[in-house]
């Protein structure tokens, strides 16, 4: 009696490992704090180098990337039975208006967080209305 079907280059591992969903999530599990006069992003990028990390001001948004490549060796031994780690580019952005630049923008990493202070934008209160004329 046969309990395990029979297949052309059955391993059990195989079987076993694709019970186990993988869980892909392409997105930086971000935090935003707000305090008195600014606000912190905090993103988890874990496993990545400071020089493979990129943010940027364009068109009013804050954008943040991140890249990272596996380590693969031409004459490696071995077979992997499951691949879980993400290889590509993390990419995510924020609106922060169109009045911040670069200079007042503060940003740190360190054990695989990145953390970055945006300043809140002085709102000048004759600026925010405006008012649309209606034709008869």
């Amino acid at each position: 009696m046969m309990l395990v079907p029979r297949r052309k280059n059955w391993d059990l591992f195989d079987d076993f490992f694709e019970d186990f969903p993988a869980v892909e999530s392409k997105c930086m599990k971000t935090d935003i704090k707000e305090h008195e006069n600014n606000y912190e992003l905090i993103v988890d990028l874990p496993g990545f180098s400071k020089d493979n990390i990129n943010i940027s001001i364009e068109n009013g948004y804050l954008e943040i990337s991140a890249k990272t490549t596996s380590d693969k060796e031409e004459n490696e031994k071995g077979k992997y039975l499951r691949r879980e780690r993400f290889e590509g580019e993390y990419r995510r952005s924020f609106y922060i208006g169109d009045n911040i630049t670069e200079e007042e923008i503060k940003a740190s990493f360190k054990n695989g967080i990145l953390k970055i202070s945006v300043p809140k934008v002085k709102e000048n209160p004759k600026a925010n209305k405006k008012y649309i004329e209606i034709d008869e």
